[in-house]
Formats: structure tokens, C-alpha cells, sequence
């Protein structure tokens, strides 16, 4: 009984000595060969390995706006919610009548906020310590956006707005209606960008560019708006100056070419 278990144990032992055999020789030959060089001259780790450019390229085109939109309030104060409602809805029922009349279309006005809101005074004692608010009255504001199109008339509008009771602006921004045509340009510049980038690049390390792997556009960087100052009722006896300027459009893409070497 114990010869047999000495033999059986001496055959498993021969059988593991047998794989750490074969995996040593595996292993010796792997290492062996890690450093040559296939038939390009490339190391046996890269094969599959493309070399690659990446860039990004930026375009920019330029044109004139052909639309405005305005952002309008009517702020009104009274001592009662009802009063200051009521001032509030005659005034901008009076505006949008008068926007209608100097040709804005139903579509182009857009009603952007409105809100009640409580005014308090906030007394002190005679020793500067503070009292209980006391409600004097109520705020009521109603906004609407303006969409003016024809850029001719803005100041015109602008000033009838103020003469009817417009007494808050909240900025004004130039755009175009339809934009398309002049993105297309923006999208070309910022591709020859792009490959200009990358051959530039290429003659600069040896090696030439190859096919195009990817390209994608990242999302449009809005253009900031044009500021505006606040409007006030003095203002409603002169016409307000309007520079229209230029309306910019960017584009950035990415691009990646492999590398011919």
C-alpha cells in the first residue's frame, strides 16, 4: 500500500515538472521574439497600433442682422394687489395694441414673465433695533418678448413702448431668421482649419496624412447679445440711436486622420 502512494505521488510530481516545462519554454520564447521587428520595421507590441493625428479647427463667418428681440416690461406699484393689476393691465394692453400697429406679427410676441409681489418697509426703534415689516403696497410686473424684424423701425418701437408705459428693459439681441447659410460658411473654415492644423503637424513630425478616421462638430458657441441700457419714460421725446454691428456665427470641429509613415 505505501509503494503504490510513493508511485502515484512520483507520477504527479513528473506531470507538474512536465507544464512548468512546457510554460517556461512558452514564456522563453515570447520574450525572445518581443523585441524584433515585423517585415514594416514596426515591434511585434504595435502591430494593430494606427497611428493617429487629432486636431480641431475653429470657423467663424460673419453677416448682418435682420431681426432684433427685445425683452419689455411694465412695472407698476399701487396699494392694493387689484390697483397695481389693474394699472399694470391697461398699460400693457396698451402696448401690445401699439406693437401690433407698428406691424409686429401675433407670433412675435411672447409674454417672458409676470409676478405680484409684495412691497414691505422694514422700520427700526429708536434704538436701531429692527420692527416688524410693515406691507405698504404691491408690485406688479409683466414682460414680453419682441420679436422686431424689421431692424428699421426698432427705435420707433422702442419709443412708443416707453410713451405707453414700458418702464423696464431687459436687454436686446440682435440675431438673423434664418442663420443656415451663414453657419454652412462657418462649418467649411472650421474643417480647412482643421486640415491645415493637421498637415502642418504631419510635415512637421516626417510622415504624411492619411484617410480621415473621425470628424465631429462640438456644439455652437452662442454669441453673447448686445447690451442695452435701461430704459426710462424721458427717454420717450427722442428716438433711441440703435447700432445693429455684425452677427457672428462659430463652429469647432474635431478631426482625426491616420498617419501614412
Amino acid at each position: 500500500m505505501i509503494s503504490t502512494r510513493i508511485a502515484r505521488s512520483a507520477q504527479v510530481a513528473a506531470i507538474a515538472t512536465a507544464f512548468a516545462g512546457a510554460f517556461a519554454a512558452a514564456a522563453a520564447a515570447q520574450d525572445s521574439g518581443a523585441g524584433k521587428a515585423d517585415g514594416k520595421g514596426r515591434p511585434d507590441g504595435a502591430r494593430g497600433r494606427q497611428a493617429l493625428i487629432k486636431v480641431s479647427g475653429e470657423g467663424r463667418a460673419t453677416t448682418a442682422p435682420d431681426m432684433a428681440i427685445v425683452q419689455l416690461s411694465v412695472v407698476k406699484d399701487a396699494k392694493t394687489a387689484r390697483e397695481a393689476l389693474d394699472a399694470n393691465n391697461k398699460a400693457m394692453a396698451d402696448v401690445l395694441a401699439a406693437l401690433k400697429q407698428s406691424g409686429i406679427a401675433e407670433r412675435d410676441l411672447q409674454t417672458s414673465g409676470f409676478s405680484i409681489m409684495p412691497q414691505y418697509n422694514y422700520p427700526q426703534n429708536s434704538d436701531g433695533s429692527p420692527r416688524p415689516p410693515e406691507l405698504v403696497g404691491y408690485q406688479v410686473v409683466n414682460g414680453v418678448s419682441v420679436r422686431v424684424r424689421d431692424l428699421a423701425r426698432l427705435g420707433e418701437i422702442l419709443d412708443k413702448s416707453v410713451t405707453l408705459g414700458v418702464n423696464q428693459g431687459g436687454g436686446i439681441e440682435f440675431t438673423n431668421d434664418k442663420p443656415e447659410p451663414v453657419i454652412t460658411e462657418a462649418r467649411k473654415a472650421a474643417v480647412a482649419d482643421a486640415i491645415n492644423k493637421a498637415r502642418v503637424l504631419a510635415e512637421a513630425a516626417g510622415v504624411s496624412l492619411g484617410r480621415l478616421i473621425e470628424l465631429s462638430e462640438q456644439p455652437s458657441r452662442p454669441e453673447p447679445p448686445v447690451p442695452m441700457r435701461s430704459m426710462a419714460k424721458e427717454l420717450a421725446a427722442d428716438q433711441v440711436p440703435i447700432a445693429t454691428g455684425e452677427q457672428a456665427y462659430s463652429v469647432t470641429v474635431n478631426v482625426t486622420f491616420a498617419v501614412n509613415q
